[in-house]
Parts: C-alpha cells; structure tokens; sequence
C-alpha cells in the first residue's frame, strides 16, 4: 500500500469511479461526506474512510482530489466558512479535476502559494463508463514537480494524461476542446434533423460518415441513438453544454477571438432549453430538433 494518502471531495458520476481506482491501487482513501450516500457508502464498504468536513479531508490527507460542479464549490470547499484553508499544510498537494475558470485556479493557486501549498489545474474527460474502468483522460496543468509526484494517483484513474503547461493551462485547453467537442454534436444533430426533413436514408449516410473525414468521437456517441435509440455512450447532459459553451465565448471575447460558431451553437441550445430539454441526454439532440421541425422520426422518450 501506498504511503501517500488521498483525500477526495465529490464522488458522483465522474468522481466515483477515479476514487474506486485510487483505492483499487492501494492508496489510502478519505472521501468527503456528501447528502447523496450512494457513492460514498460504496466506497467505504471497499476500504475508504469518510471525512465530515473539508477541514477533516485536508487533516487526513497528502494530496486532495477536487471533483467538484464548478467554481463557486470549489471555493466553498477551500475558502469558505467550514472550508479547509486552515487545516492545509506546507508540501500538500491539491489537485482540482474540476471545469472551473482559468483566471480563478490561478488566483487560487496564489493563495494557496503563501501557504506552501501547491496548486494543480486536473480536469478530465470521457465519461462515467471509463472513469468506472479506470480509463479516464486528463489534462494537468502548474508545477512539474508537483505532478510528478502524484502521477502514480492519476494513473489509477487515467490511461490518457497531458501535461498541458503552467497553471491554468489544462483548463484552457479542456475549455477549447469541450467547445469543439458540443458544437460537433450540435452540427451532427442539425444534420440529421435536415436529413430526416430532406429525407435523406441514415444508414447509408451514417457509413459515409464513418468513411471519411466527417467521422468523430462525438458522432460514435450519437449514431447509436439515431439508429437504434441507444444513448449510453454519451451521458452528458443538454443543459450542461451552457457551460461549455458559455465557458469558451468567455475566454474567446476576453482574447477577441472569433466566436461566431460559439454563438450558433448557443442559439440553437437556447431553443433546445427553452422547449423543456435540458435533462435529455447529447445523443438524442438530432430527435429533438427533428421533432421542433416537425420531422420527428424517433420517440423522445423510451
């Protein structure tokens, strides 16, 4: 068994299974109390001990894992009033897989800084399936040193690491590949609610899709809704991609980049949220905006 200990806060869909594989590989596990039991009762009965407070988590561990829904958790975790500033030491690590905002892992990281405490921008992609496999992808971004010496934890988790640059880094590159990732989906749907207007046959487009350069991961995850309503490859869901989309039109205007297929893209997601969608999953979006076309050519709903 490892002597480096691992602390965890946020075992959802993503979180769960990296914190199984950290302590599947011998890595001494604390995880952060949370209201949904599930996760946490699960790994607790796989060998994990339960912290009650941020505070707590930061006592018991070396380095901390973040998985977090965004920004205003993380702080809540490390600066709020029960978060566990505090109680970190010099020579801790925390690395944040969270997809928050570059601006603020660097304003954070300083913070940290004056504490002896290192800072790491960790955010991951795939989804729940792989991180359940250990076969997760991330970006790492700050000092080299630092992931280095926690890499061994990561790869519990991750087949695929990138070390994207300084502090910050991981995250811009994580923010720019989501937008090309969601504006994929939304192009392949429009495609397809065209092609069901036109209509065009599936199948066929579908293995011309495959065989030449319009073929992609994303459109993996979405051919087998539109052929045979099978969504579980990608279980992201609609409202999410405000975010991401949101995310990247933030850091593009603050550049003066071009964002006009940002804004595109958002427009069409509007529409998508305004007609009650957000909790569907990505693969079904080319049957929803199908339907809002009056081209429907799959039950929504199963």
């Amino acid at each position: 068994m490892s002597e480096m200990r691992v602390g965890y806060a946020g075992v959802g869909l993503m979180g769960h299974g990296a914190a199984k594989n950290i302590l599947l590989k011998g890595f001494p596990l604390t995880v952060l109390a949370h209201r949904n039991r599930g996760p946490v009762e699960d790994l607790m009965a796989k060998g994990a001990a339960e912290a009650p407070s941020p505070s707590a988590l930061a006592v018991a561990s070396d380095v901390m894992f973040l998985c977090l829904p965004g920004v205003a958790a993380v702080e809540e975790v490390i600066l709020g009033p029960n978060g566990c500033l505090d109680a970190l030491r010099p020579g801790m690590i925390i690395a944040d897989k969270s997809t928050g905002e570059p601006d603020f892992t660097r304003r954070l990281g300083a913070i940290l800084a004056e504490r002896g405490v290192t800072l790491l921008d960790a955010p991951i992609g795939r989804t729940p399936k792989e991180a359940e496999e250990g076969r997760l992808s991330t970006l790492v971004g700050g000092d080299k040193e630092a992931i280095a010496r926690i890499r061994p934890v990561i790869s519990a988790y991750a087949d695929t690491i990138i070390e994207a640059g300084p502090l910050g880094a991981a995250l811009m590159v994580k923010i720019v590949n989501n937008f090309i990732s969601f504006t994929n989906a939304v192009v392949i749907s429009e495609t397809f609610a065209a092609a069901s207007k036109m209509g065009v046959p599936f199948a066929p487009l579908c293995a011309m899709i495959e065989a030449g350069g319009s073929n992609s991961t994303m459109f993996q995850w979405i051919k087998p809704w539109i052929l045979d309503g099978d969504d579980s490859r990608g279980r992201g869901r609609l409202v999410n991609g405000v975010g991401v989309l949101d995310g990247y039109r933030q850091l593009a205007e603050a550049a003066g980049a071009p964002m006009d297929m940002a804004e595109a893209a958002r427009a069409v997601l509007q529409r998508v949220l305004d007609a009650g969608h957000g909790a569907r999953y990505v693969p079904r979006l080319p049957g929803i905006l199908a339907e809002m076309t009056g081209a429907g050519f799959r039950p929504l709903d199963d």
